[in-house]
C-alpha cells in the first residue's frame, strides 16, 4: 500500500468536512494510506506570498520538513495548499542559495529542508499512483447519466512551470478523471476564468459577479453539477448562489461538488457518510441520479 502524509490546510477542516471525508474514503478504497502528521500548520498561501514571500516559503518548508522526517510524500486537497507547498518544494530544490536562506530561518525551529520528498495534488495521486485502469475497475456505480462542468480554479494550474499539474491553457486531467467515472464532462464559456473566491471580503460585488458568470455559463450548457478542486471555489459557487438569489433575484440551484465527492459516490461510498448536508445548494438530485 502506498502511503502519503495528508496535508489538509486550514479551510477544509474548519469549513468543509465533505471534502475531507470524500477524499479519505476514496483514497483508502483505492489502496492509498493517509498519515496525519502532528504539528502541521498553515501553508502560508498566495495571499501571504503577496505580503512576504520569504515568510511564506519558510512556513511551507516547515510543513515539508515534517513529512521529510517520516519519509513520506505529501498529498494535498486544497489548491492553495498545493500551490504553496509544491512551489516552495520545487524552488528550494532548484536553488541552493534560496534553500540556505530558508534553512537559516528553519533552524530557529529546529528544522532543515532536505528536498527529499514530493508534494502531489490529489488528482496526481489518482493518475500516477492509482492509475487509470485501476480507477476504472474500482468504479461500482458509474455516473453514466451525469453531465459535469469541470472547474479547476486558479491556483492548481499556475505557476505551471513549478506545479506541473497540467497544461494551464488546455488542462485535461480533471475532465479525464470525470469521464473515467462514466460522467460526461461539458465544455462551457470562460471555463478557466476565476470564480472570485479569493476576492470575497475584499471586493464582494466583483466576487459575486464572477461567481454568477460561472453559474450562468454552466447552466446554459445543461450541466447537472459543477466539480471543483478548491475549497474557496466551492464556497464562492455554493454559498454564492444564495447571495446571487438575494442580489440578482435569480435562482439556479446548481449543485457544486468536489471531484472527490463524485469519486466517492462512484466507488460505492454511501451518500450519508459524506456530509452532503454541509452543502448550501443541496445535491439530492445528483445523488438520486447516481442511485
Amino acid at each position: 500500500m502506498t502511503s502519503y502524509a495528508i496535508f489538509l490546510g486550514c479551510t477544509i477542516p474548519a469549513r468543509q468536512p465533505n471534502y475531507e471525508l470524500s477524499a479519505r474514503k476514496s483514497l483508502v478504497k483505492l489502496g492509498i494510506e493517509l498519515v496525519d502528521l502532528p504539528n502541521m500548520t498553515c501553508c502560508a498561501p498566495p495571499p501571504i506570498q503577496s505580503i512576504d514571500l520569504r515568510t511564506s516559503q519558510a512556513i511551507a518548508a516547515y510543513n515539508i520538513c515534517l513529512a521529510e522526517e517520516v519519509d513520506l510524500n505529501i498529498v494535498t486537497l486544497c489548491s492553495g495548499c498545493f500551490e504553496s507547498l509544491a512551489m516552495t518544494n520545487t524552488m528550494l530544490k532548484n536553488n541552493e542559495e534560496l534553500k540556505s536562506e530558508i534553512n537559516e530561518i528553519l533552524a530557529k525551529a529546529g528544522k532543515e529542508f532536505q528536498g527529499s520528498v514530493e508534494v502531489k495534488h490529489f488528482l496526481q495521486v489518482l493518475t500516477e499512483d492509482v492509475g487509470v485502469d485501476r480507477l476504472k475497475e474500482s468504479v461500482s456505480k458509474p455516473l453514466n447519466n451525469l453531465k459535469v462542468a469541470a472547474f479547476y480554479g486558479c491556483h492548481a494550474l499556475r505557476p505551471s512551470e513549478l506545479l506541473k499539474l497540467d497544461d494551464p491553457e488546455q488542462p485535461r486531467i480533471l475532465e479525464n478523471l470525470i469521464e473515467i467515472l462514466g460522467a460526461q464532462s461539458l465544455e462551457y464559456r470562460n471555463k478557466l476564468k476565476c470564480c472570485g473566491g479569493l476576492l470575497r471580503g475584499f471586493s464582494d460585488d466583483l466576487a459575486l459577479e464572477l461567481a454568477r458568470e460561472k453559474i450562468v455559463n454552466t447552466s446554459k450548457v445543461g450541466a447537472d453539477c459543477i466539480a471543483t478542486l478548491c475549497p474557496f471555489c466551492f464556497v464562492a459557487l455554493d454559498i454564492g448562489q444564495i447571495q446571487i438569489r438575494g442580489k440578482f433575484h435569480e435562482t439556479y440551484d446548481m449543485p457544486v461538488l468536489h471531484y472527490s465527492e463524485l469519486l466517492a459516490l462512484s466507488l460505492g461510498v454511501p451518500s450519508e457518510e459524506l456530509a452532503f448536508e454541509t452543502h448550501k445548494i443541496k445535491a439530492d438530485k445528483i445523488i438520486s441520479k447516481i442511485a
